[in-house]
């Protein structure tokens, strides 16, 4: 593969992942805002968390509809319906009179954000070279922490802006509105890039695949992705569903739903969601625990950077295994020292290890693997179910988590430390489940996933 085709590639999968950044902004924008929203519409604890959630509703709907969406009229017209779907949502999540309205424009761009995180994954994988897709794919991933990071010093830049009275009543409406700017960027660059050669093969425009073919790889190279990928639509059945109780298709299915579920139930959202407030709660003032929880979206943007450098060379269990150790000692000692009203300065450095070891492996690895290793007859079902269920669980987490905090007997008893403890056991369980269930997919082709299975 020449230099042209590389670049080529790169410029595609980075178009795409700007997805991932919008996924990442609509993600946090909530986590600056939410402490003024509250208290301009006079919210109880339970609205306040549905504030949050609400999106992730939409989000369950989004990843319900996106295997249809993307196989009925392609890749790269399902990812224009997501930017529409964020426009809307930045429109009107900065101008609403009552919160009702606000949380029927969180949960339009939470179907936008389920929509994306099907399917620009899938879109990347299908157009990566095989050596080159952990890398490519993990874009995804980095996109969503950029827009994390990002989203995170516009909140603390807004709100230096004005005053606490400001801040109340027009600072939070700027912080939802500047996600405009990046859903237009994503819009320009979505008419840049072509659709999925797996698609068009799928809808029987071959000249049109093989044109695309010819530009991602050498000459060589593209008559042998062409003979596997028509060999790989050959042998699929439109119906999807009756393969799923395949003992063999099963386990790679279980395996999908397994690593979706533990992604989230590290806690990885619980602390973007809340870290402002985790961090006022410790002590910090509010512009002190902006800061601080921007300081935490640049250590997970330089270990995700590190992860895509990593992923095609040291392979995806290595990354897993590392990551799942750091977060399993992290939040135990999260957990200690809230116990023992010991925080100080000690907090921090730990939620960094906890960061930096979820962003090098369980955040980009996750969505490598859904992306890579279900069979050609389950994929796009099981990438979307897999992903269905990931916001299920990170849903639940989301609404648990502010119920673990304030519940008084777990107070008591645990003086606010028990959620950290659960979350560290539940990383020491994700540890054994990728050394007994994953398997390493570095280096192998989407068409021979089939071959790994069994």
């Amino acid at each position: 593969m020449d230099k042209n085709n590389k670049n080529y590639i790169l410029f595609i999968a980075l178009s795409a992942a700007l997805g991932g950044l919008l996924f990442g902004y609509d993600t946090a924008v909530i986590s600056g805002a939410i402490g003024n929203l509250t208290e301009y519409f006079h919210l109880t604890p339970i609205e306040t968390g549905w504030a949050i959630s609400s999106a992730l509703v939409g989000c369950l709907i989004g990843a319900f509809f996106s295997d249809y969406l993307s196989n009925r009229f392609g890749r790269k017209t399902t990812m224009i319906i997501t930017v529409i779907l964020f426009i809307l949502n930045s429109v009107g999540t900065a101008l609403p009179n009552s919160f009702t309205m606000f949380v029927i424009f969180r949960i339009v761009g939470g179907i936008g954000v389920g929509i994306a995180s099907m399917v620009v994954p899938m879109y990347i994988a299908e157009i990566a070279p095989p050596k080159r897709r952990g890398a490519l794919v993990g874009n995804y991933q980095l996109a969503i922490v950029i827009g994390i990071v990002v989203v995170y010093f516009v909140n603390y830049f807004i709100a230096l802006q004005g005053d606490a009275h400001w801040n109340l009543n027009i600072g939070w409406r700027w912080m939802f509105g500047s996600e405009i700017i990046p859903s237009i960027l994503f819009l320009v660059f979505i008419f840049l890039i072509p659709e999925s050669p797996r698609w068009l093969f799928q809808k029987g425009e071959t000249s049109k695949a093989i044109g695309v073919l010819e530009k991602l790889n050498a000459p060589e190279d593209a008559l042998l992705v062409q003979t596997e990928i028509k060999n790989s639509l050959h042998q699929e059945d439109k119906n999807q569903w009756k393969h799923l109780v395949n003992p063999i298709f099963k386990k790679a299915f279980f395996v999908g739903i397994g690593l979706s579920i533990l992604q989230q139930l590290t806690g990885i959202n619980a602390i973007l969601y809340y870290a402002p407030e985790i961090f006022k709660n410790l002590g910090s003032s509010t512009d002190v625990s902006l800061l601080e929880t921007s300081i935490l979206g640049v250590v997970n943007l330089i270990f995700t950077l590190l992860a895509i450098r990593l992923v095609d060379r040291m392979g995806r269990k290595p990354l897993l295994y590392m990551g799942s150790i750091g977060m399993t000692i992290a939040l135990a000692a999260v957990g200690l020292f809230i116990y023992y009203d010991a925080v100080g300065n000690w907090v921090l450095p730990f939620l960094l290890l906890f960061m930096a070891s979820f962003s090098i492996s369980w955040g980009p690895i996750v969505w490598v693997l859904l992306s890579e290793i279900f069979p050609s007859k389950i994929r796009s079902l099981a990438l979307a179910i897999s992903v269905f269920i990931q916001w299920v669980a990170n849903f639940v987490v989301t609404q648990v988590f502010p119920s673990l905090v304030e519940n008084q007997w777990l107070k008591d008893n645990f003086n606010g430390a028990f959620p950290f403890y659960l979350f560290s056991l539940i990383c020491l369980f994700s540890l054994f489940f990728v050394w007994k269930k994953v398997p390493e997919t570095k280096n192998r082709s989407l068409e021979q996933m089939d071959d790994l299975w069994k």
